[in-house]
Parts: structure tokens; sequence; C-alpha cells
């Protein structure tokens, strides 16, 4: 195993007849922020799984420590029938965290995220920021080495994504690794230091996020991609 958390080699994921992923090779830094980038129907969610584990591959190889520590938080949170903070515990007693753990680090968590106050408040009752926040104190609450977020922030209103988005920033600044896939190229220019480019299931191009943006030397379809997203790139 290299020093990536999570790596794959020459990986494939088929449904069937349909090749969803071409031979991807791609490894997880330690400490990173990675956005995987591209048009709808790409392939970002299903790498985003694979990576994840979700998934595994129909041909080539995915490597990770066995021990890792991984969270995944789903663009349209799923939430229990139940108050906000029993969200969180439920999460905790799935992860079998010890008991007399659960509700520090539940309480913890809710602070963190600014929901400590709703904490009895029923969770599907919460607006669609609150509830992705809650769904990031779950994923928190697990102290987790690899954090996955797909599309985190594509139902928000631009109050909420920004709410999101700075609690993005503190959970990448307490030393949690960060795979998080978007179509929105503002936040990938905020949040992430390396970008993964697909297409067609294919991917075409991992730069720096600064040398992406720059476009120098890109693939056509990344070049394409970038000046249909931001028309003022020439």
């Amino acid at each position: 195993m290299s020093a990536s958390l999570v790596e794959l080699a020459g990986a494939d994921v088929c449904f069937g007849a349909t090749r969803a992923l071409n031979d991807i090779t791609l490894g997880v830094q330690p400490g990173e922020r990675l956005a995987l980038v591209g048009a709808n129907g790409s392939g970002k969610t299903t790498l985003l799984r694979l990576l994840h584990g979700t998934l595994m591959p129909s041909r080539g190889t995915r490597r990770s420590r066995p021990d890792l520590r991984v969270a995944l938080v789903h663009q349209r949170p799923f939430l229990l029938d139940l108050p906000v903070r029993w969200n969180v515990l439920v999460g905790l007693w799935l992860a079998r965290v010890p008991k007399a753990e659960r509700g520090p680090r539940a309480d913890t968590a809710l602070q963190r995220v600014g929901l400590s106050r709703l904490g009895t408040r029923p969770a599907r009752a919460l607006s669609g920021g609150q509830q992705q926040r809650l769904a990031l104190a779950q994923a928190w609450a697990l102290a987790p080495e690899l954090l996955f977020l797909d599309e985190p922030t594509a139902s928000l209103d631009p109050s909420a994504k920004r709410e999101v988005e700075v609690l993005i920033e503190r959970i990448a600044a307490s030393g949690t690794t960060v795979v998080m896939s978007t179509h929105n190229l503002g936040q990938v220019k905020r949040l992430a230091d390396r970008v993964a480019f697909l297409d067609g299931g294919r991917l075409l191009a991992v730069r720096p996020t600064d040398a992406f943006f720059e476009g120098r030397g890109l693939p056509a379809e990344a070049q394409q991609f970038l000046k249909g997203e931001l028309p003022w790139i020439t």
C-alpha cells in the first residue's frame, strides 16, 4: 500500500452492460481536499462511491487501510423520523461507539454545526440547510479520517450553502481528508486543493486547483467544460 488513504488502479465499474467508470487510476492523499468535477452523468457520484467502498470495481483494484475510518454525506441526507440528537446517537450506535461516549460526541458534533438548541426537534422538520448541517454532524461525530461529500450544497439557497461550506472548511482544518463531488466550480475554487475531471466515465485530468482553472495543457473536454461553466474564460 502506498501513502494514499485509498487507491484505485485500472478500475472499471459496470452496471449490467453499461460501463459507468473506465480504467480509473487515482489515489487520495492524507490531508488533501479533492474535488470530483464533470458534467452530469460523467461519473462523479459513482467514483465517489467507489472511493468510499460502497461500490467495488468490476475490474481493476481498490485498496485502502482495513481500519480506515470513513463517512459519507449524501446530497439528500437520509434522516430518521427521530429528534435531531437521536439521529446522531443512532449513527454512533451503528458504528459501535461505546455507550458512554455517544452522548458527549453527539453533543459536541451538534455544537460544532450550530444545532445544539434544536436537539429535541424532529430532524425531518428542519430546513434543507439545517438537515445538511445535521448530516455533517452525524459524520463529524464518527471522527472520520476520510469524509466523502456528494454534491453537499446542490439544493441549498446561497446563505445555507455558505454555512455548509464553512463547516466543510472547519472539518478539513481539523485534519480530516475531504473528497467531494460537485458541479459548483466556485465551490471548488474555495474548498479544494486538487481537482479530478471526469468525462463519460473516464478520468481525463487530475491537477492542483490553480493549475486546473488556468486551463493550460488540459484535454479538450476539460477546456470545453470550463468554458461552458465559466463563460468568461477565453
